[in-house]
Parts: C-alpha cells; sequence; structure tokens
C-alpha cells in the first residue's frame, strides 16, 4: 500500500508538473503570437508610411497602378477602342490605316484591336463579311486567334501547363497559322505585318531554326528598322523557348551593334539579360546584372534613349527595362529619372514577369526613391 501511494503520488506530481509546463509553454506561444502581430502591424505602419513618403514627392500610390499597358493611350487609340467595343468596325479599321508604314506603331494597333476581338469578335466577323479581301481585317484575324491559342495556354512555365491545354494550344496555333498565311496573301508585298504575327507560332509550335530563319528573312527584307520585330525574334533565340541564352545574347548584340542612334534596338541586350535573370534560379541579380558587359548594355540603352525622337512611343518600352537595370545597379538617381517617366503604367517588363506586378514595381520604385532622398 505504501508503494502503490508513492508511486501514485509521483505519477500526480509528474502530471501536475507536465500540466504546468504545458500552461507555460500554452502562454509562452500566446505572448510571442502577441508579439509577431505587433511586429506585423508595426511593419504594415511603417509600410503605409514609407509608401506616403515617396506618394509625397509626386508617385502614383500604388492602388492607381496601370497594369494593362506601358503607356498612357493617346486619345486617338481611346476614342477607336470605344468604336470597336460599340461594334464600329469601321473607325477601328481607319485608325490602322492611319499609322501608314510606320510598322511598329501599326502593330500596336493590330494588336489593340486583336485583343479585343479576342475576347468578342462579333464586329470582326461583321468586318470580314462586309470586305472579305481586307488584309488589315486578316492581319487582326490572324493576330486575334494567337491570343486566343495562348489564352488557352496560359503564361505558366511548361512544367505547371496540362497536356490538354497544350493540346487545343496546338490546335489553336495551327489555325492561327493558317491565318497568319492567308493574311500574307492578302497583304501588300511590303507589309511585314503577316509574318510578325506568325512570330509566336514559330515558338508555340515549334519551328526548327532553319524554318525559323526563313520567316525571319521575310520580315527583314521588309523592314529592318522596326523594333517589334526584333523583340519576337528575341524570344524565339531564348533558353525558354527554342534557342539558348547564347544565342539570345548573341542575337542581341548583333541587332544593336547594327541600330542606329536613336532606333532603340540597344533595348535587345538588356531583354536577353533580363530573360536569362528571370529564367536561371542560381542568378544573384544583385551580382550578376553589376557585371561589366550589362553596366555597358545599359549604358548604350541610356544613350540610345537620349537620341530618340522626343515623341518616338517605343522609348517607353526601353524605359521600364532600364528602371529595372539602373535599380540592382545601385545607380538610384539615373533610376529614379526613369520612374518619373514611367510611373502610373506598369504594363511591360519587367513588372509583368511577377505574379503581382504592383508588387515588383511598388518594392523596386520604393526602394530607389527612398535611396535618392535619403528616407532609408
Amino acid at each position: 500500500m505504501i508503494i502503490f501511494l508513492s508511486v501514485l503520488g509521483a505519477l500526480l506530481l509528474f502530471v501536475a508538473v507536465y500540466v504546468l509546463r504545458g500552461v507555460y509553454y500554452i502562454r509562452k506561444a500566446k505572448r510571442l503570437e502577441a508579439e509577431v502581430a505587433e511586429l506585423e502591424a508595426q511593419t504594415e505602419v511603417d509600410q503605409a508610411e514609407a509608401a506616403r513618403v515617396v506618394v509625397a514627392r509626386g508617385f502614383v500610390p500604388g492602388e492607381e497602378l496601370n497594369t494593362e499597358l506601358a503607356a498612357p493611350p493617346t486619345a486617338d487609340r481611346t476614342a477607336a477602342v470605344a468604336a470597336v467595343e460599340a461594334g464600329d468596325w469601321a473607325a477601328g479599321a481607319a485608325w490602322i490605316e492611319a499609322a501608314g508604314q510606320n510598322w511598329d506603331e501599326r502593330w500596336e494597333r493590330i494588336r489593340a484591336l486583336a485583343e479585343i476581338a479576342a475576347e468578342d469578335d462579333a464586329w470582326l466577323l461583321e468586318w470580314r463579311a462586309a470586305r472579305p479581301g481586307d488584309p488589315v481585317a486578316a492581319q487582326v484575324h490572324a493576330d486575334a486567334s494567337v491570343l486566343v491559342a495562348w489564352n488557352v495556354r496560359g503564361d505558366k512555365r511548361a512544367s505547371h501547363t496540362t497536356q490538354e491545354q497544350f493540346r487545343v494550344f496546338h490546335q489553336l496555333l495551327a489555325k492561327a497559322q493558317e491565318a497568319a498565311h492567308e493574311a500574307a496573301r492578302l497583304a501588300d508585298p511590303a507589309d511585314p505585318l503577316p509574318y510578325m504575327i506568325e512570330q509566336p507560332m514559330a515558338m508555340g509550335l515549334g519551328y526548327s531554326h532553319e524554318r525559323y530563319e526563313q520567316l525571319w528573312a521575310e520580315i527583314t527584307k521588309r523592314t529592318t528598322t522596326s523594333l517589334g520585330p526584333y523583340t519576337g525574334a528575341l524570344q524565339y533565340w531564348c533558353a525558354k523557348w527554342r534557342g539558348s541564352h547564347e544565342r539570345a545574347e548573341a542575337f542581341a548584340l548583333a541587332a544593336a551593334a547594327q541600330g542606329a542612334p536613336g532606333q532603340l534596338l540597344s533595348m535587345l541586350p538588356l531583354y536577353a539579360y533580363f530573360e536569362q535573370e528571370q529564367h536561371e534560379n542560381d542568378i544573384d541579380p544583385d551580382v550578376w546584372l553589376k557585371e561589366p558587359k550589362i553596366v555597358a548594355a545599359v549604358d548604350a540603352a541610356l544613350a540610345d534613349v537620349a537620341a530618340a525622337a522626343p515623341d518616338d512611343p517605343r522609348t517607353v518600352r526601353v524605359r521600364h527595362l532600364l528602371a529595372w537595370f539602373l535599380y540592382w545597379q545601385d545607380r538610384y538617381q539615373e533610376a529614379e529619372e526613369q520612374f518619373r517617366l514611367i510611373d502610373g503604367w506598369i504594363g511591360h517588363a519587367p513588372w509583368t514577369y511577377s505574379s503581382d506586378p504592383k508588387d515588383r514595381y511598388l518594392n523596386v520604385r520604393d526602394y530607389t526613391v527612398r535611396q535618392v532622398h535619403g528616407t532609408d
């Protein structure tokens, strides 16, 4: 009996100690949770205050950032898009024709209407029925077909895309390819746009290098000064599609070397280096983007933008990339200058390569501004 009572007492003591220790750790965990919550709340307050400081210096608040466009739309674009959305395809056709043989501008206008058609093509079907041989309508149709295919595939990497998505994607791209070939037959022989529209098909359908070179020859036969087809070609030569980092860099450097000041082909090396940085998980951008060759590429792009016409709408595409590279190179004063020129409109790389473009943009922009003005 004495032994039993001793064992029972020891057991009760153990249980009591265990319970007390449990109560202690529960209370400690609750205190830690409260401290973490307090720190998180303080961090949110600090971030909100830091954001207010940046906005007070004339920058756009995060909630007002436009993630669809790279720059404010012109009045004529706004009017044309509104007219087409209301069913007035003739207004859209006239707007595209007004671009003349400015192939980059014409391409932007084709794409603007194609984006509408990819969602609702009733007006485009009316256009094609009214003007069966209209080359512009054929180009809008072909580009809209590409967008529909890409919407099915999604923008995730191949490892995160289903086989069913790929199957439908390839079917739709094959139809888009037929539409692009029809557009080429209808187009003026000097028009490179049908071949530019085919470039995404080369990536998605896996054109061989030889076949792509033939497509590229059709483009350069018609234009060697437009920026659009070069950025399309760079995508093909990237490692994530049909080339490699080395092929993309070589293509970009060769194109930039042949570009005249203000032609903006110096954007291509920046794009190549950015694509490599985004593709490789083991690259530290804080180190790699400071390499001499990349600093030199940034300097060349800055000079090219300075040499471009003040009203050249393509410069904004270079400025988005410049802001990113200058930030990583700790050239905050120069980066802030670019941010002031692009601020508010972030529908372009590098911001669009993030699942949260606003967060990426605000982190880089706000840090840059605080560094320049000594608030960090």
